[in-house]
């Protein structure tokens, strides 16, 4: 008798962090118990193309993945009769549960998400709205205002405002928050499109940069800190592992400096006294269970180096799974394998079910 669960892993998909999504899908892959689950891996091209892909898995990075000979065309069905997949040949592939390894647009911001659900096929991760509350950064940042979360001093612009008057929203921008400034997509993979301005010219530089990535951008304040961030995971009592703390190799933690130099190191604990370690986990906590996430998070905070403030920086709710990816790290730092982390996260979804 099989008595596996039949697990569908979800990776590439059509977002900047298309690759990177290859080589945490690889590392999820590696890493399941396979007495457990039998596996269907579900490719998605960047061109939005899903195929199931049953080939090597060291393939996956650099996308060599869409060159197999052994790709079947195929989608998750929204049927909840159907509740999996549907091939080109007509065949039908029951899943138990799913893990999107997605990041960035089309993955982390509720449309897997919001498919999954009304497949009612449980998932690993934040449910549709909580994905598309912590995508956006200009509503994340709002709705921590609303639960009275510290964060940097921010504002909002759509392209279309931004384009109707530049001078004013810049100038607004500029009272509001002082230089240095940074500008961010409101809706991009973590680090993509990210801007450090040091006057005017930089910043309608940087509000280009921006919306080349999103019709929305976040300006944020400069915070002189510690970057750090803590994981977490959980449904209704979530909990947090260690904190770590980036150390970046560019100016900001941007994306080159998080994937590409390896001159950027992590710390693991932060280099942050015991006790601010603590504070960070219960706002890591607090934050989590404000924006509505459940399954797994990973909370990123500024701990200012002049008075020791803990403010809010962002929630990814696809955080890495690389070989260099904060999240699994700060499990193993508390004991928790990364192969134990995968099989509690499968649980957490089967827990909360598929019916959201």
């Amino acid at each position: 008798m099989n008595n596996k669960l039949t697990l569908g892993i979800i990776f590439g998909g059509v977002s900047s962090e298309h690759d990177i999504s290859c080589i945490s899908a690889k590392g999820i892959i590696s890493n399941l118990d396979y007495s457990k689950y039998n596996v269907v891996l579900i490719g998605i091209t960047k061109d939005g193309r899903w195929f199931i892909y049953n080939d090597d898995i060291n393939l996956l990075p650099e996308d060599k993945w869409i060159y197999s000979k052994k790709l079947v065309p195929a989608f998750i069905s929204p049927d909840t009769a159907v509740h999996g997949i549907i091939t080109s040949k007509g065949e039908v592939i029951r899943l138990d549960v799913v893990f999107p390894v997605l990041h960035g647009k089309n993955g982390e911001d509720g449309t897997i998400q919001g498919l999954l659900q009304l497949a009612q096929i449980p998932f690993v991760g934040c449910d549709a709205t909580s994905s598309g509350v912590c995508m956006d950064k200009a509503v994340a940042n709002a709705a921590a205002d609303a639960a009275d979360i510290a964060q940097a001093k921010w504002c909002a612009v759509t392209q279309f405002d931004y384009n109707e008057n530049p001078d004013a929203q810049l100038d607004h921008a500029i009272e509001k928050l002082g230089f240095p400034i940074f500008v961010k997509p409101a809706n991009a993979g973590s680090s993509v499109g990210i801007s450090k301005a040091h006057n005017k010219e930089e910043l309608t530089k940087a509000m280009e940069v921006a919306f080349k990535e999103d019709k929305k951008a976040v300006l944020e304040e400069f915070i002189d800190g510690h970057e750090v961030e803590c994981a977490v995971m959980g449904n209704n009592t979530p909990v947090a592992a260690e904190v770590g703390e980036i150390v970046a190799a560019a100016e900001f933690y941007d994306f080159d400096a998080k994937y590409n130099n390896p001159q950027s190191q992590l710390h693991i604990p932060a280099s942050i006294p015991e006790d601010k370690r603590n504070e960070v986990k219960a706002q890591a906590i607090r934050a989590y269970k404000a924006l509505g996430c459940e399954g797994m998070s990973r909370v990123d905070f500024f701990v200012t180096k002049d008075d020791g403030r803990v403010l809010l920086n962002e929630i990814n709710t696809i955080p890495g799974q690389t070989p260099i990816s904060m999240y699994p790290k700060l499990f193993e730092a508390v004991g928790v394998s990364y192969k134990e982390l995968i099989d509690r996260l499968i649980n957490l979804a089967l827990e909360r079910g598929g019916k959201i």
